[in-house]
């Protein structure tokens, strides 16, 4: 996909932080700020908790803000108590799932089989796989490079190089951290990932990991977007983001969001 062709792609999750009555509020804020909708250019999708997803339908309805999944299945349907398929999913209004992330692996020891055929179960039910990738440990460019590649090529085996897909570059160790890497590191990884997903065309890359305001503007265009968490509960931080991601023409005049 030409440089010049991408959209930006600013994403949000709330993770497990927020019960059904602070999201609901959560997401009226957010409604409230777009009041003519996103800047030209920009795509946002939320990611709230499976029991918000409803509420969170509604209440941004006509905001052309897409919903997420933070996890999903890898069969359709069938006797797997506590699970969520990719079909509900999509009868739920979700555009986007969130697969492999860091905590999935670590918490609930996912492999990259198991991320591969999530993937898979994503793409056959027509939602876009948010595919989180990132080395462990702060290590070299070339190594966490190579991580990043075997996780992308086991996620997404199986799964045409035409799909619609958004990989999430999210290093481990930065997850929490205080402050994302140095720009210049990300700017470098990207430039590998960049390379590594040359062959999948409809594929979005972005940045997440301690992200927040500022570091979009300090990005540039290396990445299509930004994979925003804590700092992005707070709506004028999100507010913030969203300017920066606005391109400059549309940017002029506008005071809102």
């Amino acid at each position: 996909m030409p440089a010049a062709s991408r959209r930006r792609l600013i994403g949000v999750s709330l993770k497990m932080y927020m019960g059904l009555a602070r999201t609901r509020d959560w997401m009226r804020a957010l409604a409230a700020m777009l009041p003519d909708g996103l800047p030209d250019d920009v795509d946002l999708f939320v990611i709230p908790s499976f029991l918000s997803l409803a509420d969170s339908a509604s209440i941004l309805a006509g905001t052309r803000v897409a919903l997420g999944a933070q996890d999903v299945f890898w069969e359709d349907s069938g006797a797997y108590t506590g699970e969520v398929s990719a079909p509900m999913l999509a009868e739920a209004g979700c555009r986007f799932v969130e697969i492999g992330h860091a905590e999935r692996r670590r918490l609930f020891g996912e492999t990259d089989a198991d991320v591969a055929r999530k993937v898979q179960a994503a793409t056959r039910a027509g939602l876009v796989p948010l595919l989180c990738v990132g080395e462990e440990t702060e290590t070299g460019i070339e190594a966490a490079a190579e991580a990043c590649a075997r996780q992308i090529a086991d996620g997404t085996a199986g799964t045409s190089n035409d799909a619609t897909l958004v990989i999430a570059y999210e290093p481990v160790w930065a997850i929490g951290a205080a402050a994302p890497p140095p720009p210049a590191r990300i700017m470098a990884m990207a430039g590998h990932l960049r390379r590594i997903l040359a062959d999948r065309p409809q594929t979005r890359l972005i940045y997440g990991g301690s992200a927040g305001p500022g570091l979009l503007t300090a990005l540039g265009d290396c990445v299509d977007g930004l994979f925003l968490g804590r700092f992005a509960h707070d709506i004028e931080a999100l507010r913030r983001v969203l300017r920066e991601a606005a391109p400059a023409t549309d940017r002029q005049g506008r005071t809102d969001p």
